[in-house]
């Protein structure tokens, strides 16, 4: 009897030693995870060799770098955004202050000719600022769930050639002539019609703003490439070209909002098609890919 509560007791001391280490390892455990909550980066730590406890503090530990990486990202992404609002703001200001002083200009001015050339600047510029929020309306409309291209199936030479006529005066003030090269007139795809001329008009635009030669455009089965010469200053990234706000120079703005080839590439994707770029001797080559 006298063995047996012996015992006893020596098994309850021993619990009570193993419950109190318990409760101070989880004592510890909140302090350094109030220690950690007001901002400090240390990991958990504890002393004991129970695989409970120290299977614990390795899955808190897991938990606090993934909510660090998640917050660093955060912090990254907010960062950039900031950035890229005031880039936006500063892009959209541009071609507003420029209408607004050609607007100024033909007020004062008497003579109906030159009148006529600053109005029509204004007029440009105004284009040029409907152009860049139209992109931003249709960057926002990109990330709703619920957006669906209706898909018709289409013949493209028409659709380029009413793109590239409309573009005309750009084309002569820039200097250069468009070369279309394909091997089917007849090529048709299944494409959301309103979207492909979207594709189109960006395609084109990126190479009168980026491009210092002629814009070449060919068609081999069921490819579009858009091709043109770029300057060292203008040389893309390629892996980054289709980024929201990408600008080869971060230092050059020129009526882009950045989100041009982005949008091109959301748009190819959910038409169930495909967009690379490729640079080969100051030549870039943007290529549709179409199902």
């Amino acid at each position: 009897m006298t063995a047996g509560l012996a015992v006893l007791s020596i098994l309850c001391g021993w619990l009570l030693v193993q419950y109190t280490r318990s409760i101070l390892e989880v004592r510890s455990i909140r302090r350094q995870l109030e220690e950690i909550e007001r901002g400090s980066r240390m990991e958990l730590g504890v002393y004991s060799r129970q695989r409970e406890m120290l299977a614990l503090c390795r899955k808190l530990n897991e938990l606090g770098r993934q909510n660090m990486q998640g917050q660093i990202r955060y912090e990254k992404a907010q960062k950039q955004l900031k950035q890229n609002i005031t880039a936006l703001a500063h892009d959209i200001r541009t071609p507003l202050a420029g209408a607004s002083g050609y607007v100024q200009l033909a007020g004062e001015c008497r003579e109906r000719g030159r009148q006529a050339y600053y109005l029509q600047a204004a007029e440009g510029r105004l284009k040029e600022l409907g152009d860049m929020l139209e992109e931003l309306f249709l960057f926002t409309k990109l990330s709703d769930a619920d957006f669906e291209p209706d898909m018709r199936r289409l013949q493209v030479l028409p659709l380029l050639g009413d793109c590239l006529v409309g573009m005309y005066l750009q084309f002569e003030e820039k200097g250069i002539s468009p070369e279309v090269r394909f091997d089917s007139e007849g090529f048709r795809v299944d494409a959301d019609e309103e979207y492909l001329r979207r594709i189109f008009h960006n395609l084109i635009r990126n190479a009168l703003l980026h491009g210092t030669g002629n814009l070449v455009i060919t068609q081999q089965e069921k490819r579009l490439t858009f091709e043109n010469a770029v300057s060292e200053t203008s040389r893309p990234d390629t892996e980054q070209i289709f980024e929201q706000f990408y600008k080869a120079d971060s230092a050059r703005r020129k009526g882009s909002s950045g989100l041009g080839l982005f949008i091109v590439k959301e748009l190819m994707e959910k038409m169930g098609g495909g967009v690379k770029a490729e640079l080969e001797q100051e030549k870039l080559r943007i290529i549709l890919k179409f199902p």
